[in-house]
């Protein structure tokens, strides 16, 4: 990969926790970043606290609620209007357990569509820049607090956990993770994910736990994944902070993750023939 002064990476969730601490660090290193976030005014404070802290100033805010689906889709598009590359994406916003059900604008459960819909519409819109940017990187943030997924009642309607939903959607997210690896395989783009700490003390975490781990721990962890060399051809892959691991086994079942992608599929109006296609189309020689 480039050195990271020259790469352009793009942060989901990067106004508070551990997506702030992970943008400090690549803007101290000198990284150009696009910091997104849902509130104009948060996002506006965290480029300048990031700024003052780093001296550095490449820095741009995408505000965007993942709550919304056609959000997620123009934040696609203005990144890809305005960027002519973008060397990694990092898929870490996300909502923590939740004890009451809620659901979204486009009317879905509103964990799994934050934690799971979103970053699989986001990477798939943003996967022909990181196809022309290649070597590139997707590094999805998830969790060792998995749950299978429940298909005969996805939403919960029938019946809400709040953990059910929260392990669910990071166990989806596992899944997609290993998808995308085998379908980008060969275009120099890698998928990876990872749970990066213990219940570290951010604001998904502390309203329910005592917090185990710290937010720097969890910073070693990702920004290995995001800018560690020896990782450049390794994709596909679970980490539990720096150890490969694996994850549910319902995650390496090829008949529950064609379930889920064409639920995805479905409720995103994303088609990942249609996609390929297109992708193959605008990056043919």
């Amino acid at each position: 990969m480039r050195p990271i002064e020259q790469q352009v990476l793009l942060v989901t969730g990067a106004t508070d926790g551990l997506g702030q601490a992970v943008a400090s660090e690549l803007a101290r290193q000198g990284a150009t970043l696009l910091l997104h976030g849902r509130s104009e005014e948060r996002g506006e404070r965290t480029l300048s606290e990031i700024s003052a802290r780093t001296g550095n100033t490449k820095l741009t805010y995408y505000r965007a609620d993942f709550e919304s689906l056609s959000e997620v889709r123009d934040l696609a598009e203005r990144i890809q209007a305005e960027h002519e590359r973008l060397d990694v994406l990092l898929n870490n916003a996300a909502l923590g357990i939740d004890p009451v059900r809620r659901v979204t604008r486009n009317g879905h459960e509103a964990t799994f569509q934050v934690d799971y819909l979103a970053p699989y519409m986001l990477s798939h819109l943003l996967e022909p820049l990181l196809i022309a940017s290649a070597p590139s990187r997707i590094v999805n943030v998830v969790s060792a607090g998995q749950a299978p997924i429940n298909f005969r009642d996805i939403m919960l309607e029938q019946s809400y956990d709040g953990m059910q939903a929260y392990g669910q959607a990071k166990l989806a997210e596992i899944m997609m993770t290993l998808d995308r690896a085998a379908e980008v395989s060969g275009t120099g783009v890698t998928v990876n994910c990872v749970h990066p700490a213990f219940n570290m003390p951010t604001k998904i975490v502390t309203h329910m736990f005592t917090p185990q781990s710290e937010i720097a721990d969890g910073v070693r962890s990702t920004l290995r994944l995001i800018t560690d060399p020896t990782l450049e051809r390794l994709t596909g892959r679970y980490f539990d902070q720096t150890r490969e691991a694996s994850a549910l086994p319902q995650a390496y079942d090829d008949q529950a993750r064609a379930r889920l992608r064409t639920i995805a599929e479905k409720l995103t109006g994303l088609s990942a023939d249609t996609m390929t296609d297109r992708q193959q189309t605008e990056h043919a020689p």
